[in-house]
């Protein structure tokens, strides 16, 4: 229950927050749209965890806000961070930028001509938002909704930390401490079916919803500039997701750093191997995905059954694939650093396959097809089309699905837990480790480490959506 709860919970503020970011950014010109429109998408680089441990440190009964106020005004907070509702916010603030990006992406794309007409025929920007924007980007909005739940159900670091029990961490806790193959699958088919209705939704939502904005298009959307106040007020709304996500508890762990100089020798080794997994397990995933996408058409289901493992829990990943391992080739947890190494790229893929599939997906869309067909009437096959025409094409989505997954990796951890080799540390083990035994003043290096690393490839990707969006057409002069 808690589960369904923390999930609804994370979708609405999600996508109310995204789809609104988005729309000020792109529809309207106030003081910072420049800075917002690629600074809203740097929260995809803050672990879920470190914004949790940046927030509890703040906001717990001992914290130095709670205290405060306490002796300011004798009263206390009206809410707890370390509960399903804190658990909601916290979330939200990391995991907004899904529906934000999405809806950019979508709100770019759209047709000038149909938001230039709903304004001649009277529409505020508020009713051209809800009856014309909405429905044609109503399918990115679901697409980007379904990812932050997804991910929100996948999370184990940060509610974990904030003590609240969901099905995450009923599995992880159901095989560390009491054992149990059997408890761990009954806590994680739900999970799997919450990742099947979740996908069907998203996939039910495009179908019939293909609009063809290149051939409509005539020219880009002119955004409005707003008056002084509302102006004002959408600075102010962006500043606040911006610092909700990022600023605040990136900010607090950085100004609460343990006074004893932090063991750079262990991060730097720790480092290395996060970097090591991220691109390892971002090549691996991104082949797999290429082959599913080249033949999708002709094995639909393989694709969608591919893509389930995005809701589920790296750490029912890694148990799946670590009880069989143990049967073939007598493996305990720890032992066999190269096979345990191998069992944690695969648990990558399967977790992170549909954050891959989808953008080699609309990469390969976009193809001409009679790209392709004039390579098959030249002769080649099947398989030599695909390398000299389709994936050439496709270099970029390619990337992009590459640096998704790597990210993604750095922020993982239940997988990492469970199937790391003994003496094999990443940034997030050691961070958690840390934050566990409440030193969070060491868990701050290491979870600001990984936003760095993952920082510059955030900022690509943010450029590049905006560099997909159709250039406008030049009317033609006599």
């Amino acid at each position: 229950m808690t589960s369904a709860v923390l999930a609804a919970a994370v979708g609405l503020l999600t996508a109310v927050t995204g789809a609104l970011a988005a729309w000020l950014v792109v529809m309207h010109r106030f003081p910072g749209r420049d800075l917002f429109t690629w600074a809203l998408a740097l929260p995809l680089a803050m672990p879920a965890f470190a914004v949790a441990y940046g927030y509890a440190d703040l906001l717990d009964v001992a914290g130095p806000l709670r205290t405060g106020l306490r002796e300011a005004t004798g009263q206390d907070l009206p809410f707890e961070i370390r509960s399903t509702g804190g658990a909601a916010v916290v979330l939200s603030a990391a995991f907004y930028p899904y529906v934000f990006l999405a809806m950019r992406a979508a709100l770019l794309n759209l047709p000038g001509s149909a938001l230039e007409a709903a304004r001649m025929l009277g529409c505020t920007g508020a009713s051209a938002f809800f009856r014309v924007a909405l429905p044609l980007t109503r399918p990115a909005l679901g697409a980007g909704v379904a990812l932050a739940v997804m991910e929100t159900l996948a999370d184990y670091g940060a509610v974990h930390f904030l003590s609240v029990q969901t099905l995450t961490t009923g599995v992880v806790r159901a095989w560390s401490v009491f054992g149990s193959t059997a408890s761990a699958a009954r806590f994680a088919l739900p999970l799997l079916a919450a990742a099947a209705v979740l996908l069907w939704i998203e996939r039910a939502g495009r179908r019939g919803r293909v609009h063809e904005t290149g051939k409509t298009r005539w020219r880009a959307p002119e955004p409005s500039r707003l008056g002084a106040a509302a102006g004002l007020a959408a600075t102010c709304f962006c500043l606040l997701l911006l610092s909700a996500g990022l600023l605040i508890p990136a900010g607090w762990l950085l100004a609460n750093l343990d006074a004893q100089a932090p063991d750079w020798a262990r991060l730097a080794v720790a480092a290395r191997n996060s970097l090591l997994l991220a691109a390892t397990g971002g090549l691996v995933t991104v082949m797999l995905a290429t082959f599913l996408a080249l033949g999708g058409d002709r094995a639909p289901l393989a694709v969608r059954l591919a893509s389930l493992g995005y809701a589920t829990p790296g750490a029912v990943m890694a148990i799946g694939l670590l009880a069989p391992a143990g049967i073939v080739w007598g493996l305990a947890p720890g032992s066999g650093a190269g096979v345990a190494l191998g069992l944690l790229v695969l648990a990558y893929a399967a977790r992170l396959m549909a954050a891959a599939l989808e953008p080699i997906d609309a990469g390969l869309a976009r193809i001409n097809p009679a790209l392709v067909q004039a390579a098959r009437t030249l002769g080649r096959g099947e398989a030599a089309s695909a390398l000299a025409v389709r994936l050439p094409l496709a270099r970029g989505a390619l990337l992009t699905a590459g640096l998704v997954v790597g990210v993604d990796i750095l922020k993982e951890l239940p997988a990492t837990l469970v199937l790391r080799p003994f003496n094999f540390d990443t940034l997030a083990v050691i961070a958690s480790n840390y934050a566990l035994d409440e030193r969070l003043g060491q868990a701050g290096p290491p979870s600001l480490m990984i936003l760095f690393l993952s920082l510059p490839a955030v900022i690509w990707l943010t450029a590049r959506i905006s560099a997909s969006a159709p250039a406008p057409r030049q009317e033609a002069r006599p």
